[in-house]
């Protein structure tokens, strides 16, 4: 299999930045697969931003309109790292230019927004992307490989989370993360995604769900328009309003009979980029945290059914899904940007076969049901049916 692929990037922040090396290293590090993406043009409306990304990664040209690199005739994917409130509006325009896409999460500003570019994906036949790069590390696709192959026996616990502490201080700025005209719900939408998106990878469908937010910062200080990321902090001078929610916290009850908690916040002390999960079968349990992402923590039932001494620490090595691409050891760890490069290998690898990409906008869609659960929870009270 060998095929060019031109790609587009649109909005080169730091995401932007992360996708455009990604794409790069894909090439080399899944060399067996033939990939040859070609980055042909990086989109933003900030010149100094498209100049450093053309000279720092290779980009054939640049463009301050956005639909101009969509409707490039060179351009055979399109990859959106832009603010939230533009997603659906440029997945939508290259959809219809019959681009391939792939989008960071959230897709939508909301849940019903993320569900129509899902839909017009699946009826124009794109192969479509979704930002859900956790699941593709290798100590984690070797947790799902020993549930799939019955090492926990029936699934009975599950508790995810995703404590990030990027916006515990008071002093960080409002940029549109905070807002929910523009980046629609807060940790709902940035966090909590990727907790549920990893606990269908790990623990199958959620069928029901009962759910409380909190917003514990209520104003921070106004940012300036491109400068800096959501990390940015800034003391005095005018503030703002935070119109979205820091926590948001659910007990879960799954379609296959396992019970669990899914929790998430962005202004945590203690925690800096925990996502994580544990799981708990009849035979087995496992635990994986992305601070230390190169382990999994492993319990399992001898063949007498006895539960053993106690965990053990597996350490990520070539023999783990993917990461003898990257080094040759075990216990030599891979990082963040990897798990970008595997996720997006894997994504040019559906398009370049026109198969369906593991993590698509059918998962996003997935996600967005439970999302729909979680808001008509917090209005009810109560526990809510995820349909569709």
């Amino acid at each position: 299999m060998s095929r060019t692929l031109g790609i587009a990037v649109i909005g080169m922040g730091w995401m932007g930045a992360a996708h455009s090396r990604a794409y790069l290293q894909a090439r080399h590090r899944f060399a067996d697969r033939g990939l040859e993406p070609r980055l042909v043009v990086c989109a933003d409306e900030v010149g100094g931003r498209r100049e450093a990304a053309q000279r720092d990664y290779g980009f054939a040209r640049t463009a301050a309109d956005w639909r101009e690199a969509v409707a490039a005739a060179d351009v055979d994917i399109v990859d959106i790292t832009a603010p939230n409130f533009l997603h659906r509006t440029m997945a939508e325009a290259a959809i219809a230019a019959g681009k391939h896409v792939f989008c960071e999460k959230p897709v939508g500003r909301s849940p019903e927004e993320t569900l129509a570019v899902a839909a017009a994906a699946e009826r124009a036949g794109i192969v479509s992307g979704v930002g859900y790069n956790y699941v593709f590390a290798p100590m984690v696709q070797h947790a799902q490989r020993l549930i799939a192959g019955g090492k926990l026996g029936e699934l009975t616990h599950y508790r995810g989370r995703f404590f990030s502490g990027y916006g515990r201080d008071p002093n960080g700025v409002l940029s549109w993360r905070f807002q929910r005209e523009q980046a629609g719900s807060g940790t709902l939408a940035d966090l909590i995604s990727h907790v549920v998106d990893t606990a269908h990878y790990i623990a199958g469908p959620i069928r029901r769900v009962v759910s409380q937010r909190h917003t514990f910062i209520a104003e921070r200080p106004l940012a300036t328009p491109g400068e800096g990321t959501h990390f940015s902090a800034r003391a005095g001078g005018p503030t703002g309003p935070v119109s979205n929610e820091d926590y948001v916290g659910m007990l879960v009850e799954f379609a296959g009979g396992a019970r669990g908690t899914l929790e998430a916040c962005r202004v945590i002390f203690g925690p800096e980029c925990q996502m994580a999960f544990e799981v708990n079968g009849r035979r087995g349990a496992l635990a994986w945290d992305f601070e230390r992402l190169n382990e999994l923590q492993v319990r399992l039932a001898g063949e007498d059914g006895a539960a053993g001494d106690g965990f053990t620490t597996a350490i990520a090595g070539p023999q783990h899904p993917d990461h003898g691409r990257f080094n040759p050891g075990a216990g030599i760890g891979i990082g963040y940007d990897d798990t970008l490069t595997i996720e997006l290998a894997e994504f040019l690898t559906a398009v370049a076969a026109g198969t369906p990409a593991r993590g698509s906008l059918a998962a996003a869609a997935a996600v967005a049901r439970v999302q729909q659960a979680v808001a008509r929870s917090w209005d009810s009270g109560s526990w809510e049916t995820v349909t569709g």
